[in-house]
């Protein structure tokens, strides 16, 4: 497979700073956080929210990579599938605290509190948001390294 095409975009020689990078990761991941969420809300109209949530989970997982290849980690080299299979490592620990933050919220804290109004939306997106900050250090020293 001729992986070019993938390659990162580098559109300028200066050297991105860590604030700029951040920021990007945090637009690319909440653009993959929503396209997670509303493939979340589409695939829980057919299956079981717990099974919506992982399928979800892989979908933006898939954008977030390729989004944070081309726009975050501009001077990422080496081999795609060495990345992506890093990147989904790190994203196994992140989905594990993302799915254990929205069941916990869904079916224990948001009912317990006595929230009618979208629960298991309302816990897809707060879980999605959980792993901000261990997710950017994970891809920033692993994934991309």
């Amino acid at each position: 497979m001729d992986e070019r095409w993938l390659m990162p975009c580098k559109t300028n020689s200066r050297i991105m700073g860590e604030r700029e990078r951040f920021f990007r990761f945090l637009v690319v991941g909440g653009t993959a956080a929503g396209v997670n969420v509303l493939s979340g809300i589409a695939l829980g109209r057919v299956i079981p929210y717990e099974y919506a949530i992982a399928l979800a989970y892989l979908v933006g997982m898939n954008t977030a990579f390729f989004l944070s290849r081309l726009l975050v980690f501009l001077a990422a080299v080496g081999r795609i599938r060495w990345q992506y299979l890093r990147f989904a490592l790190i994203n196994v620990l992140a989905f594990a605290q993302v799915w254990l933050v929205s069941i916990t919220l869904a079916h224990g804290v948001l009912p317990w509190l006595g929230w009618t109004w979208r629960t298991e939306t309302i816990a897809h997106i707060v879980g999605v948001i959980s792993p901000i900050l261990t997710s950017y250090c994970g891809h920033r020293k692993f994934s991309f390294r």
